[in-house]
């Protein structure tokens, strides 16, 4: 399921990272690899804000989508 099916507060475990090429890359720079942990700290409008790699990053719907957990 993509990511922005997941509860607030619930550690998942990232599948896949879909999109294009160079979607992929921008995400796996901001540390969204397969294998790797994701927590959704919270959702505001149209973005999430998240935990992943200890740090945490906001990320639109559209991006958020892409990410298989």
């Amino acid at each position: 399921m993509p990511l922005t099916m997941a509860r607030t507060g619930e550690a998942n475990v990232i599948k896949k990272v879909g999109g294009k090429e160079e979607t992929r890359r921008f995400l796996e720079n901001l540390g969204f690899v397969t294998g790797g942990n994701v927590t959704v700290v919270s959702e505001i409008g149209g973005s999430m804000i998240v935990n992943v790699k200890e740090s945490r990053v906001a990320i639109n719907k559209d991006m958020a989508n892409k990410i298989m957990i």
